[in-house]
């Protein structure tokens, strides 16, 4: 059975994700920070339904904990074949706004905390010789988004390591892709009104807003085999808001 880590797992995108990995014969490694609670019943439900599915609390701003997660999954599973980056944070605001703890949390979370969770996991693949990396960057990080300027720069920086990353684990068996989400309906866009919402689904040409689950199936066949001549590539799912 092949192992993956999903950060930023218990809700949201990274749920689904985990969800979609377990069916497809996963044993998935849950990283949570807050949400003990939906992490465990995330568990809970994988394991009832004859997966495996271990929780895992780390910050992803904390490079110490971020190598105990990955020393808990080797521990547990022996390897680790797939590692989904998902864990994010967002701020909407003007820059002149943001305050220096802001900026720095963004940063750290987003595009810091890919980059050493990344680096740890990449450990482990060099030597397996094999493994498979999946960001998760956003719309943002392609053009840019308006009181999202620091949000921008971060996940356009992890578009731009994961292209990176492709070209140096290419010749050790890992492959490497990015996948850039537009307006997923989740708890990050609690912050928007019902007539902003409203407002940006008529601007996506397939007149809707994306599920959890729209990623995760671009996950999964990331994953898969069927991807296997695929990396350092950006799967964008956003309707057609940017093409």
């Amino acid at each position: 059975m092949k192992t993956a880590i999903i950060s930023g797992a218990s809700r949201g995108i990274g749920r689904a994700i985990a969800i979609s990995l377990a069916k497809e014969g996963y044993s998935v490694v849950i990283n949570y920070l807050n949400s003990q609670n939906d992490a465990q019943a995330l568990c809970d439900r994988i394991n009832s339904d004859g997966g495996k599915s271990i929780a895992f609390k780390a910050d992803m701003a904390n490079p110490d904990q971020i190598k105990e997660l990955v020393d808990f999954t080797v521990k547990n599973f022996s390897s680790i074949d797939l590692l989904v980056a998902n864990a994010g944070v967002g701020y909407s605001s003007l820059l002149t706004d943001h305050s220096d703890d802001a900026i720095k949390r963004i940063i750290d979370v987003n595009l810091i905390g890919t980059i050493s969770l990344c680096r740890e996991v990449a450990k482990i693949m060099l030597s397996q010789k094999s493994g498979n990396i999946i960001t998760v960057s956003s719309m943002w990080g392609q053009v840019g988004g308006s009181c999202e300027s620091v949000y921008s720069a971060a996940k356009g920086g992890i578009i731009a390591f994961t292209k990176a990353i492709a070209k140096e684990f290419s010749l050790s068996g890992i492959r490497a892709n990015c996948i850039a989400p537009g307006f997923i309906d989740t708890d990050m866009n609690n912050n928007l009104s019902q007539d902003d919402k409203l407002s940006l689904v008529a601007d996506i040409p397939l007149l809707r807003a994306g599920a959890p689950q729209d990623v995760a199936d671009a996950a999964v066949w990331l994953a898969s085999e069927k991807s296997s001549y695929v990396t350092g590539q950006v799967i964008s799912v956003n309707g057609g808001l940017i093409i």
